[in-house]
């Protein structure tokens, strides 16, 4: 059976690929090859700069050459490196061979072909790869997605500053808040997330077999090879920061097995899944809204949301939001549990489960988009609102016993209680209580203006704040 977006295991690749073509080349197993040359290039570069009798500095046109083939790496170039894999099974030297192969007819680099992946152990490779991997899928499209939502978020909530809306804590009519308040409160907590994410260092080792140099040191006892490995790592990349040096760009990882330990995986993963988190709590609010009547969704031509029932217009990109933010979380939390576990100096467990990692972004960035496109649809419905609000005049027993409070009135609370407790109340059942306290002719008159909707206390203030 040929492979389609229809015939696809992952609907990532079927159903959702074409919303996934940002992340597609940076997660991919082409993209994970990419990085692997990227790697590899850039330690071969830095050991031709290192002073070693055997390996003088490379030529300028040598190092166009090495820089065109990180720069220009092709689909076809993945399939050739897959080619020398079914000999090899082994996709770290299928890399390395395919790296010496494209030398072929270069003097210079064949002369030196054996420095490529020098001393290193695969996991030098895939370690630093899968940190490039992970970094600039957070640059170009992790911190970008959760950007726009909290954009498009921080939007609404001064838009909506001011609509008064009813709250229901443990289901219950509550006191009043703002529409636009309520949605501040998540875009301060997604935004707080976002900068736990954007604030985990990527790590990366470059130290052999068991993390010791003991390959490096056999060759050249007297170099400093973790002085070496920290700056190849921490040297930017290409291009980056203004850098013309051969560096991977990414944070020094000095101790290690065989393996990087991934806990900063675990740390990022577990960070992303926390935005998720918050945004399964923002579309179940939504999908709640909306079947208040609070908002309505715009209608689009052709579209359908009940094979039976015409008239639904169903709150479908929350739902599915909803769903696939559950199941990137599944993965994120899995990743984040089995990583940083490996049985003493390596085990191979990890490998097939890292090959996961653009699966929990993807949904991820899957659900990021859906919820761009349900808040995109949705439109105000204050009608609703207001009559919500004007249904629940027992919402203002709370400040017409907070000041008989501060006035030494006895038993407010209790007096309140017994006029609204299970029941509905009116103005009319309000008014003449307010009108016989016994306090200033100002805070009465005061109680007696509130409503529901103008009981709303700093929410369109904080609202606007954020």
């Amino acid at each position: 059976m040929p492979f389609t977006s229809l015939t696809a295991l992952s609907p990532l690749d079927g159903r959702y690929a074409a919303k996934l073509d940002t992340l597609r080349p940076l997660m991919s197993e082409l993209g994970y090859m990419h990085r692997r040359v990227q790697v590899e290039v850039a330690w071969f570069v830095a050991l031709s700069d290192a002073g070693f009798e055997e390996f003088k500095p490379l030529s300028a046109g040598a190092r166009t050459y090495l820089a065109a083939l990180v720069q220009n790496f092709s689909e076809a170039d993945g399939q050739a490196i897959k080619a020398f894999e079914k000999t090899t099974n082994h996709d770290v030297k299928a890399v390395e061979y395919w790296i010496k192969s494209r030398f072929k007819d270069r003097p210079e680099l064949e002369r030196v072909a054996e420095f490529v992946h020098f001393a290193c152990t695969s996991e030098d490779i895939n370690n630093t790869s899968h940190a490039l991997q992970l970094k600039h899928a957070r640059a170009q499209v992790i911190l970008p997605g959760l950007d726009s939502l909290i954009d498009r978020l921080r939007e609404m909530a001064h838009a909506l500053a001011e609509v008064p809306m009813l709250s229901r804590t443990h289901g219950q009519t509550a006191s009043p808040t703002t529409l636009g308040k309520e949605i501040a409160n998540v875009v301060i907590r997604l935004r707080q997330a976002r900068e736990r994410i954007a604030g985990v260092q990527l790590l990366g080792k470059m130290n052999g077999a068991v993390g010791n140099y003991n390959a490096h040191l056999s060759a050249w006892p007297d170099v400093d090879w973790e002085a070496f490995a920290r700056k190849v790592v921490e040297t930017p990349e290409p291009g980056e920061a203004q850098s013309s040096e051969w560096g991977l760009g990414l944070h020094f990882q000095p101790y290690s097995t065989q393996i990087e330990p991934h806990d900063y995986m675990a740390e990022l993963f577990d960070a992303v899944a926390r935005s998720n988190t918050i945004l399964i709590d923002l579309a179940r609010d939504i999908w709640g809204y909306v079947s208040l009547g609070y908002f309505r969704q715009k209608l689009k031509a052709g579209e359908i949301g009940s094979s039976t029932m015409p008239h639904k217009v169903n709150p479908i990109d929350f739902e599915n939001a909803e769903g696939n933010l559950g199941l990137a979380n599944a993965v994120l939390g899995h990743l984040s549990e089995k990583l940083p576990v490996s049985r003493w100096q390596r085990d191979l467990s990890d490998s097939t489960v890292l090959r996961n990692m653009g699966v929990g972004l993807g949904y991820s960035a899957l659900a990021w988009a859906s919820l761009m496109t349900g808040l995109n649809k949705l439109e105000l419905n204050e009608e609703a609102l207001a009559a919500d609000l004007d249904a629940s005049w027992e919402v203002l027993a709370e400040p017409i016993q907070t000041v008989m409070r501060r006035h030494g009135l006895q038993g407010a609370y209790e007096k309140l209680k017994d006029i609204t407790r299970g029941r509905a109340v009116t103005a009319a059942d309000l008014h003449p209580l307010i009108r016989s306290l016994e306090i200033p002719q100002a805070d009465k008159e005061r109680l007696l203006a509130m409503t529901p909707a103008s009981y709303i206390g700093k929410a369109a203030e904080l609202a606007r704040r954020v």
